[in-house]
């Protein structure tokens, strides 16, 4: 089970104070040096956290993965022309959201999709969707030409009762047996904790989990690197 850290949110606090620290690519070299498989971060419109100074020097620095969340926007897009990064995964995103609400409505917007990741695609980029557990959106993930998809795992994390986290840890299992039957590569994440993400790990067609906000806050207590080593020993 491969781990992507998502480091936004050490971004989030650089930003907070319009300084120049802590900087995402120190906070990139840690996590590698914790065991991480690759980093992540999601280029907002908005300019929120993530830089685009971030991405160019992540992409330069990095000797794992570098996949950067973004919207299917031209702007977007052409930036990921640029920057070069080993995959794009295309995200909905709301102006006033505090973090990503759903999945990408893959059915709703599958022509523009699809043109995003034929354009992304033609640049050699690995186009991933993140979607909701279901299996509709997972066909039409690969009808509009991905190679692979992150499973939206919210529902399950964020469940109060027990029956209603089976249920939604089924429907995460189901998408991604789906996924692995069409040929996709099946990644999943969101609200993923160090409590909760051992059933998600031990489903056998997820390939990589994507967590960040919960290996930050624990980077706080035992340091970065320490936080993301704990959380590859749990999915090991």
């Amino acid at each position: 089970m491969k781990l992507g850290v998502n480091i936004d949110h050490v971004a989030t606090l650089r930003q907070a104070r319009r300084s120049v620290e802590p900087d995402p690519v120190h906070a990139a070299v840690l996590c590698e040096l914790g065991g991480a498989d690759g980093v992540t971060v999601h280029l907002r419109g908005d300019r929120r956290h993530i830089q685009d100074r971030d991405v160019e020097l992540l992409k330069q620095t990095l000797s794992t993965r570098l996949n950067i969340e973004m919207a299917a926007t031209s702007a977007m897009v052409e930036m990921a022309a640029a920057v070069q990064p080993w995959q794009v995964t295309l995200v909905p995103e709301q102006p006033n959201e505090v973090t990503t609400q759903g999945g990408l409505d893959v059915i709703l917007n599958e022509g523009h999709v699809r043109q995003v990741v034929s354009r992304l695609a033609s640049l050699h980029i690995r186009v991933s969707l993140f979607i909701d557990p279901a299996l509709d959106q997972v066909r039409a993930a690969h009808k509009a030409g991905a190679q692979a998809v992150e499973i939206n795992t919210n529902a399950y994390a964020t469940a109060r009762g027990e029956a209603d986290r089976a249920s939604a840890l089924k429907a995460v299992e189901e998408s991604a047996r789906m996924a692995g039957k069409l040929g996709l590569g099946v990644l999943a994440g969101h609200a993923l904790n160090y409590r909760n993400v051992g059933p998600v790990a031990a489903l056998p067609l997820v390939e990589e989990l994507n967590i960040g906000h919960a290996i930050v806050a624990r980077a706080l207590f035992v340091g970065l690197r320490e936080a993301v080593a704990e959380m590859k020993s749990l999915l090991r």
